[in-house]
C-alpha cells in the first residue's frame, strides 16, 4: 500500500472515531446531562423532546415490573411463561428428537410430522389457535385459562425447535460408542442416558443457549392475544395516560434494557456451563 493510501486510511479512521465520539457525547447529553429523572410530566413536556424523560420509567416501573394492579402481568408473567415453556419443552423436545432418529416408522413419522408442522407455522399463529380455537374443543366454561393456553403454544413451539437442535447433537455422537455400550450390556435407554445424550447436549450447548434467548424474547408476542407481559404492560400503562403517553420511546428503551439484561444472564449461564464441561473433560 502506497504512503498516500495509508494516510487516507488513517484520515478516514480518525474521522470515523471523531464522528462516533460526537454521537456518543450527544447521546450522553440527551440521556443523562439534560434528562429529567423525576416523575414530573410538566418538566418532561418542557424538554420539547430535546432530552430524555426518564420520569416515565420512575412513574410506570411498578406496572412494568410487577404488573397492573389486580392483574397478573408485567415481568413476572414474562418470566413465568419463559421458565414453564422452557422446562416443559425439554422432555417433549428430547423425546421428539429420539423418536425422529428411531428406525421404527411408527415413531419417526409422527415425530417428523409434528416437528415440521409446528416449525412451518408462525408462533403468532399458534398463539391465536391456542387463544381462540382451543377453547372450542372443551366443554363450555371448562377450557384452561388464557395464560395456560399461551404457555402450551410456547411449549409446543419450543419443543419442535429444541428437537432439531438435539437431533443435530445426536448425529454428532459416533456410532461406535453406541455399539460399545451394547457390548458392555447397557440397554437402549441406559445408552442414551449415560453416553449419547450427555455428549449430544454438550455439543449443541451454544445452540441451546441461543434458543433459550430467542424463546425469552418470543414471550413478548403473547401481547397480541391480550396478555400483558412486560411489553404488553408498557402499552397498557401508557395507553390510557395522556400525561405520559408521549414518552413511549424512553419506556421502550427501559423495556429493551430489561430484555437485554435477561438475555445477558442466559448467555453468561450458557458460557459458564460450557466452561464447566470443558474443565470436566480436561
Amino acid at each position: 500500500m502506497t504512503r498516500p493510501a495509508i494516510w487516507l486510511k488513517k484520515l478516514a479512521q480518525g474521522l470515523s472515531l471523531l464522528l462516533l465520539a460526537c454521537l456518543l457525547w450527544r447521546l450522553f447529553q440527551w440521556g443523562v446531562l439534560d434528562a429529567v429523572f423525576k416523575p414530573d410530566p410538566q418538566a418532561c413536556q418542557a424538554l420539547a423532546r430535546e432530552a430524555a424523560c426518564w420520569g416515565v420509567v420512575a412513574e410506570k416501573a411498578r406496572w412494568l415490573l410487577l404488573g397492573t394492579p389486580g392483574q397478573w402481568g408485567g415481568l413476572p408473567l414474562t418470566l413465568l411463561l419463559f421458565v414453564s415453556s422452557w422446562g416443559l419443552s425439554w422432555p417433549l423436545g428430547v423425546g421428539l428428537a429420539l423418536a425422529r432418529q428411531s428406525r421404527r416408522r411408527w415413531l419417526s413419522w409422527p415425530a417428523i410430522a409434528l416437528i415440521e408442522t409446528v416449525r412451518g407455522v408462525p408462533l403468532v399463529g399458534l398463539l391465536f389457535a391456542a387463544a381462540f380455537l382451543l377453547p372450542l374443543w372443551w366443554p363450555s366454561g371448562e377450557a384452561p385459562g388464557l395464560g395456560w393456553r399461551a404457555g402450551l403454544a410456547l411449549t409446543l413451539f419450543s419443543s419442535a425447535y429444541l428437537a432439531e437442535i438435539v437431533r443435530g447433537g445426536l448425529q454428532a455422537v459416533p456410532q461406535e460408542q453406541t455399539e460399545a455400550a451394547a457390548t458392555l450390556g447397557l440397554g437402549w435407554w441406559g445408552t442414551q442416558q449415560r453416553i449419547v445424550l450427555p455428549q449430544a447436549l454438550r455439543t449443541v450447548l451454544p445452540a441451546l443457549t441461543g434458543h433459550a434467548i430467542g424463546l425469552l424474547k418470543d414471550t413478548s408476542l403473547v401481547m397480541v392475544i391480550g396478555l400483558h407481559e412486560l411489553t404488553g404492560g408498557l402499552s397498557l400503562s401508557l395507553g390510557g395516560d395522556p400525561h405520559w403517553r408521549p414518552f413511549y420511546f424512553e419506556a421502550y428503551l427501559f423495556v429493551g434494557a430489561v430484555y437485554a439484561l435477561l438475555c445477558l444472564v442466559l448467555s453468561r449461564l450458557g458460557l459458564h456451563l460450557e466452561q464447566r464441561w470443558q474443565r470436566a473433560q480436561g
